[in-house]
């Protein structure tokens, strides 16, 4: 039997990238994060479109986990949807379920938050040097330490073991330097440290195919958006599935 009022598959898959890429920013991990969106499908609103249903349907079945250090219930959900996302405020108001007002006031304590939260050891990944430098320049107005900008799959290996890395921020084409995710596979079978992909395509590594990142950050980016991720990949801040 059919679940009734759901969206044409034709009106729902151009939506689930994006719902994957929220998911996979609140759980941590691939598996997970699509475990969820499937969920979701099967509970859409019937008063939103695709996108917006898929949030609010994810929103629902995270809501009571969402809380942090110093973030108040669904902070964690709005600071995603506005800034990864690129929601409006109010469009990640009616996502959530809160009035605007409200919304904004959440948003605000998560700033707080965001601004007094773990600092951490970065390695930069990124064959381009004026990206590069600029990724460096954003990694430690957030506070963090960069130790060091590889741009080679070797150079990366390196660099992760020699320098401990604590996150890795990593493009996926280095040119002739290889390719960053096959530099991060390598490392990942070294050490357990979290990754943030950066790439001007983020929805070419949301297919559900494979495997993928759980963070990815799309050029061009800011520095808010970085300082959101980070706090997501190396603090307290995914959210466990229930």
């Amino acid at each position: 039997m059919g679940i009734p009022n759901l969206p044409k598959t034709s009106e729902l898959l151009p939506a689930l990238p994006y719902a994957r890429r929220f998911a996979r920013a609140l759980t941590g991990a691939q598996g997970p994060g699509d475990e969820m969106v499937a969920r979701a499908a099967a509970r859409l609103p019937e008063d939103m479109p695709p996108r917006l249903g898929l949030f609010s349907a994810i929103t629902a079945l995270t809501a009571g986990l969402s809380a942090g250090p110093g973030m108040p219930p669904l902070a964690r959900h709005l600071l995603l949807l506005t800034t990864i996302e690129e929601l409006t405020t109010a469009e990640a108001a009616r996502v959530t379920g809160l009035e605007q007002g409200e919304a904004e006031a959440r948003i605000a304590a998560a700033r707080e938050a965001i601004r007094s939260a773990v600092v951490t050891r970065v390695l930069i990944i990124e064959d381009e040097p004026i990206i590069a430098m600029d990724l460096r320049m954003l990694v430690q107005d957030c506070g963090h330490t960069v130790i060091g900008v590889a741009a080679t799959e070797a150079d990366a290996v390196r660099l992760a073991a020699e320098g401990d890395a604590r996150l890795i921020l990593a493009d996926i084409n280095l040119g002739r330097g290889g390719n960053g995710i096959r530099a991060v596979q390598e490392i990942l079978t070294r050490i357990t440290v979290p990754v943030i992909f950066v790439t001007a395509y983020p929805e070419d590594l949301l297919t559900a195919e494979g495997i993928e990142p759980a963070f990815v950050m799309r050029k061009p980016f800011d520095r808010f958006m970085l300082a959101v991720l980070t706090y997501q990949a190396i603090s307290a801040g995914v959210v466990p599935l229930p």
